[in-house]
């Protein structure tokens, strides 16, 4: 039985705090409670590798801080955690990026990863200089991605085409190992893309039959590409001892949310050419009724802010369950958020992860020796503080 794999994130916008931060996807967001500094993000760093999350993801956009120089400021802070570093093809050159890439993985230790992200709003991508659509963006991609896996072999890359050409291209050092390419994307464009160049396919936090028919459609195209990919997922996670406490946090989430912030963010949302960000707005309908989608699965979020838009929320083991249910369809890898990041990584490693060990679905990357238990319903603050 193969182990899962969970990611944990950086709120590099400064999206942090008790209450969810709208935005995203092209639309200004909300005012948030904690800053985006190098000593509170190197704290979700330092409390996601202590846990046992594999790596941090690190958003791109005008919305938050770029990436690839927050990750590296704070990679110091921590020994062991990667960092899936999101950024978009169409804003750095193909060589500079695998230059980047290769300087990023070598003087860190082979700790990166890399999530390639097309940008699905075109007034956003206006702002970097990018006046393509959203079909050039992704055959864009395709290029880069071509000339970036070439560059990685060693090879001296003459490419001419549509969009990107290089002469007489090679690179000194070449990433060791090489960092693994995370991609996503819902529409026809996209998932050609995925086939033919991720290696991880992430999706966001639809229920478990919509995930399964999509990945199907994955797996057929990377079949024709003779490969296979892993798929991941996204989301955010309110676990708490009982499913009463983690409702009730849900609850007070969404009264935090005013109807004319929804109304505000939701406008903005509509406007994207993202397939995905629409599938997750089709998912909330702008209403904050009947959000309880699946068992366990709020769509509380996505109501106020792009991207992932959806929650497991429950017990320690209904979450569990949930997670039980995205295997069975062939999720390998989740890539999860609270709010508080902080603390919400405590309440779902402290008391999520344990549960899936004693089911065999996973087990620490870094097991310390004499690690004692932690009980269930500790309180995480509490514990933050004392570190």
């Amino acid at each position: 039985m193969s182990s899962l794999t969970f990611h944990w994130f950086l709120p590099t916008n400064g999206g942090d705090g008790r209450n969810v931060v709208g935005g995203g996807h092209g639309v200004s967001a909300g005012d948030a409670g904690r800053p985006a500094s190098v000593p509170y993000l190197g704290q979700i760093a330092r409390s996601a590798e202590q846990l046992g999350f594999e790596a941090a993801l690190t958003p791109t956009g005008a919305w938050c801080e770029d990436a690839w120089i927050s990750t590296a400021m704070i990679s110091s802070l921590s020994e062991r955690l990667k960092f899936l570093v999101a950024f978009r093809p169409g804003v750095v050159a193909p060589f500079l990026a695998a230059q980047m890439a290769g300087t990023f993985q070598n003087l860190s230790g082979g700790r990166l990863l890399l999530n390639v992200v097309t940008g699905g709003e075109d007034h956003e991508q206006q702002m970097f200089g990018d006046f393509l659509d959203k079909e050039q963006r992704y055959a864009r991609a395709d290029e880069f991605l071509e000339i970036v896996r070439r560059l990685w072999t060693g090879e001296t890359v003459d490419f001419d085409g549509e969009y990107l050409s290089v002469a007489d291209a090679t690179l000194a050092q070449i990433p060791d190992p090489l960092p693994k390419i995370y991609f996503g994307g819902s529409s026809p464009a996209g998932i050609a893309v995925a086939a033919k160049h991720a290696d991880v396919y992430l999706t966001w936090g639809e229920p478990p039959e919509a995930v399964a028919e999509k990945l199907d459609r994955v797996r057929k195209a990377a079949a024709e590409q003779g490969r296979e990919l892993t798929f991941g997922i996204r989301l955010h996670t309110i676990a708490r001892e009982t499913s009463d406490d983690a409702w009730a946090e849900a609850d007070r989430l969404l009264r935090h949310i005013s109807d004319e912030e929804v109304a505000r963010i939701q406008s903005g949302l509509k406007r994207s050419a993202s397939e995905g960000q629409q599938r997750m707005l089709a998912l909330n309908k702008g209403s904050k009724d009947g959000l309880e989608i699946y068992p366990n699965l709020w769509a509380g979020i996505g109501l106020v802010r792009g991207g992932a838009g959806t929650a497991m929320v429950g017990s320690f083991t209904e979450i569990a369950d949930l997670i039980e249910a995205y295997r069975e369809v062939g999720i390998e890898e989740f890539v999860l958020s609270g709010y508080p990041h902080l603390e919400e990584s405590y309440w779902f490693g402290e008391g999520v992860l344990p549960e899936l060990t004693r089911r065999g679905l996973w087990e620490h990357p870094a097991p310390v020796v004499g690690r004692s238990a932690v009980p269930f319903g500790a309180a995480p603050t509490a514990r933050v503080a004392a570190s």
